[in-house]
């Protein structure tokens, strides 16, 4: 195994990601993929140097330059674009061939010299199963194809004849050189199976990938931020997979805050991420990804009932125990795989099932089968919201304020959208329960909601239960919440998620982009449609140049933490651009 020389690691903001549904890569300025699991999100990386690991594949101007890019609009095709100290211009368009293979990546990079002549190394360095594996069985054709195994993938790489074998990396390396105008394509075929017949042809490929894109991105109506609004969109579907799973992020292990240890693989699909997801889409109109969410939620709802787990594989499996491997991870992280929160029972994905469920109900997108998971997850409330579970924030078990008042809304809202009759009265009365002991127990003396019985702190999660309807936006308890949370957890438009201690919110952990977005709409909701465009137009330029967003922003550095992309930041962005266009 050769020692990784690629480049270094980059600060979050600075990549863009390329996603086909079935996996995602991670692009750094310097034109390096530093992050690709093959052949599914939560396989091992073949390329992770994000991680400190062996592989990468990069394509690098080899004069001093600059960097930039944009994706085109409503994909994720990237376009890297670098100026270079002789004034020369060099893209590098990049993409998965879209819809991806469940078995096979195909990765496209074309260069181009737009302006001047173009030179550019190109390195090809992969190593599968976290960098531990090394590039064997490594031929080139008569026609110039190169082919090789690492670990249990098979690769094949075209439109490099020219490159040669580097010993000291483990991997192929080239120079290309451009006359002004011209361009060149590589393509990267990654598998777990045989790859039978031709190498793509790269025109047809990119042909393609182009009209799927356009095809999979519908028209959302009005919104107050178009092309955002669009891009969330995108991205959301670069996450969702065949089986219609949404992973919550693309990456493990990126970390929230440096050396603290809270680092954690987020490449499953959450049930509750999923939800939000849906009911964003749902809040744009009645778009594939809502049946998507619809589709997976209620397979698992009716696979597991009340023992749903928080989170699964994209094919509905148990997500492994969490372990650590032998990398050095992302500078101030670890290297984490597995999540413990297969360990967890968290109320409030039952409540967000229905919700979920109800907005596809109001749309006519919830079907006989369907609506059987319904009736699982009122069965499953009914049974287990007295029960402790771990919350919104996956920590301590404890009676959460907001996954009880997340079940009234659930109840509600699907008794209003799809019961019959006789289930609505039943429901609602359930509803009316767990609100009335919720209230006994869980109510401020200053008449805002409290986040258990025995914690007396604001949430910025308390905010969901007006906006989801579990009780009336101009109830009392809703206008002290949402008071509450401004005063409280708010700095400059940016929202955090809880008081940890006496020491400033953001010593303790970034803002949560999440919680911006939740707190614009309920602002809107509650008619402050100032202060919502306000904090909206805050929380989403929380971003670097690609329009990526995390879990967490450090608005001191004005960096990103945690992982990338994350998924129910981008759907809360389409939703909260819908709403406040309302």
């Amino acid at each position: 195994m050769g020692e990784h020389s690629g480049p270094g690691p980059h600060v979050l903001r600075e990549y863009a990601l390329i996603a086909d549904g079935e996996r995602g890569a991670l692009i750094g300025p310097r034109g390096d993929v530093a992050w690709l699991c093959a052949p599914r999100w939560d396989s091992p990386a073949v390329l992770s140097s994000l991680l400190g690991g062996q592989g990468c594949y990069s394509v690098t101007p080899r004069q001093r330059c600059v960097w930039g890019g944009s994706y085109e609009n409503g994909s994720l095709i990237w376009r890297s674009r670098w100026i270079t100290d002789e004034n020369a211009v060099v893209e590098c368009r990049e993409a998965l061939a879209f819809p991806g293979d469940p078995h096979r990546a195909v990765l496209l990079r074309r260069v181009s010299a737009v302006r001047g002549e173009a030179r550019v190394e190109v390195l090809l360095q992969p190593a599968a199963d976290f960098g531990r594996a090394s590039f064997s069985r490594v031929r080139r054709s008569d026609d110039g194809v190169w082919t090789g195994r690492t670990g249990p993938l098979r690769l094949r790489w075209s439109g490099a004849g020219d490159a040669t074998p580097d010993e000291d990396a483990g991997g192929l390396r080239m120079e290309l050189r451009l006359d002004p105008g011209e361009h060149h394509d590589l393509v990267l075929e990654i598998s777990d199976c045989a790859l039978d017949g031709p190498p793509p042809d790269p025109g047809h490929a990119w042909v393609a990938t182009e009209t799927a894109w356009r095809e999979a991105l519908p028209d959302l109506g009005t919104t107050i931020a178009e092309r955002d609004a669009r891009h969330a969109y995108a991205v959301m579907r670069g996450l969702t997979t065949g089986g219609g799973g949404m992973v919550a992020a693309g990456t493990t292990s990126l970390p929230e805050r440096a050396d603290r240890g809270r680092d954690f693989d987020y490449r499953y699909v959450w049930i509750r991420d999923q939800c939000f997801a849906g009911q964003a889409v749902a809040a744009a109109g009645p778009h594939p990804l809502l049946d998507d969410a619809v589709g997976f939620v209620a397979a698992r709802v009716l696979q597991d009932g009340p023992n749903l787990m928080p989170a699964y594989t994209m094919d509905g499996a148990a997500v492994p125990p969490q372990h650590t491997l032998d990398l050095p991870g992302y500078p101030g992280g670890s290297d984490v795989i597995g999540n413990h929160v297969r360990d967890q029972f968290q109320l409030d994905a039952f409540g967000e099932a229905l919700l979920l469920f109800a907005a596809a109900a109001r749309h006519d997108r919830l079907d006989a089968e369907r609506f059987r998971a319904v009736t699982v997850a009122v069965s499953a409330i009914e049974r287990r919201w007295q029960d402790l579970g771990a919350g919104l924030w996956e920590i301590d078990p404890q009676r959460w304020t907001h996954s009880r008042l997340v079940c009234v809304a659930g109840l509600r809202q699907i008794a209003s959208a799809a019961a019959p009759p006789s289930d609505a009265a039943v429901w609602n009365g359930l509803a009316d329960r767990i609100l009335a002991a919720t209230a006994e127990d869980s109510l401020h003396p200053s008449g805002r909601w409290q986040r258990t019985p025995e914690d007396s702190r604001v949430d910025a999660a308390l905010v969901i239960p007006a906006l989801r309807g579990a009780v009336p936006a101009d109830d009392p308890r809703s206008i002290a919440t949402l008071d509450a949370v401004r005063e409280e957890l708010s700095d400059d438009g940016y929202v955090y998620r809880f008081r940890h201690d006496q020491r400033p919110l953001n010593e303790v952990e970034g803002a949560f982009l999440l919680c911006g977005f939740l707190t614009a709409m309920a602002a809107h909701q509650q008619g402050d449609r100032v202060g919502a465009a306000r904090r909206f137009e805050r929380n989403r330029a929380a971003c670097g140049p690609p329009g990526l967003f995390s879990e967490e922003y450090d608005v001191v550095q004005r960096q990103l933490r945690g992982n990338l992309p994350q998924a129910f930041v981008h759907a809360s962005l389409l939703e909260a651009s819908v709403r406040l266009a309302g």
